[in-house]
């Protein structure tokens, strides 16, 4: 077997633990898309025993991995309640053997930007987009009690431009959408551009299709898109909730931005509101 050939419909339990009646999984696989092991996080609620349960995937920010948002954001509860199943995926495949992989915060491991690289050397292994799009469902369509029909995709921050980006570009698939203080912008502010540029090349017009402004001008979503934004937080700058406001009334696309008083960046505001999020999404993907 070749160095990255991979079997993708394998995967290798690394743990499981009791949680809210359901099991919180930490799980790894073989990625033919990433060219390399890819981890992800499941929780699946206990409506899970008796029949197919939705399925919600968590995209998470810079320098994130699938524990941060399972560990920190105390989702379970809820989503055992309601009988959705959880799904956080790992920001970007890690020790690809890339020189410089893990030197910058804001590029490489942990920052995938949940899109294909076409740049070498970044794009044999950093094809989040794909990943996150079609490899990852059918692992978790081939093993997991999930209705593959019925799902939903949210995040935070790099995560929240990924949850953006990803829905408006398959508006007939996600059921519902919804994001924590999103990059809205990236091919314009924030940490973006210099990713862009080295993920995509130099040319701009390519960075539009990863950006949430560009693209609800071209796609509405069919649905109402839930964003919340801490007024507190000090990369609000590099955010631009005001942009994708702009871009969504001009596109008659519904939104309903939250502006949350004194909440900052981190899981303290995510925890804070993620059973808001967590029944948005439910009022869409249950019966």
């Amino acid at each position: 077997m070749q160095k990255h050939e991979v079997v993708v419909n394998t995967i290798e339990t690394i743990s499981e633990s009791k949680c809210f009646g359901g099991t919180q999984g930490f799980y790894r696989h073989a990625s033919a898309v990433c060219n390399g092991p890819m981890r992800f996080a499941v929780f699946t609620p206990p409506q899970a025993t008796s029949d197919k349960v939705p399925v919600l995937y968590y995209l998470s920010g810079l320098t994130c991995t699938e524990e941060n948002f399972t560990v920190k954001a105390g989702a379970q509860r809820i989503a055992a309640e309601l009988g959705l199943m959880l799904v956080v995926s790992d920001t970007s495949p890690r020790n690809t053997g890339i020189p410089g992989e893990a030197d910058d915060e804001h590029f490489g491991a942990g920052a995938g930007f949940y899109l294909d690289a076409t740049q070498a050397p970044w794009s044999r292994h950093f094809n989040m987009y794909s990943y996150v799009t079609k490899e990852l469902p059918g692992v978790i369509g081939e093993h997991f009690p999930a209705d593959m029909q019925r799902e939903g995709i949210f995040g935070h921050s790099m995560g929240g431009h990924g949850a953006l980006t990803i829905a408006l570009k398959n508006p007939t698939r996600y059921r519902s959408l919804s994001a924590f203080a999103p990059i809205s912008a990236p091919s314009r502010f924030g940490s973006g551009p210099a990713a862009f540029a080295r993920y995509l090349g130099e040319d701009r017009e390519a960075w539009k299709r990863y950006d949430a402004c560009e693209l609800v001008a071209q796609q509405r979503f069919p649905g109402t898109i839930l964003v919340d934004q801490g007024d507190a937080d000090p990369l609000i700058g590099g955010l631009r909730p005001d942009l994708f406001e702009t871009a969504c009334k001009a596109a008659r696309q519904p939104l309903n931005l939250r502006m949350q008083r004194g909440y900052n960046h981190n899981y303290f505001f995510v925890s804070t509101f993620v059973e808001d999020h967590l029944r948005h999404h439910a009022a869409a993907l249950l019966p």
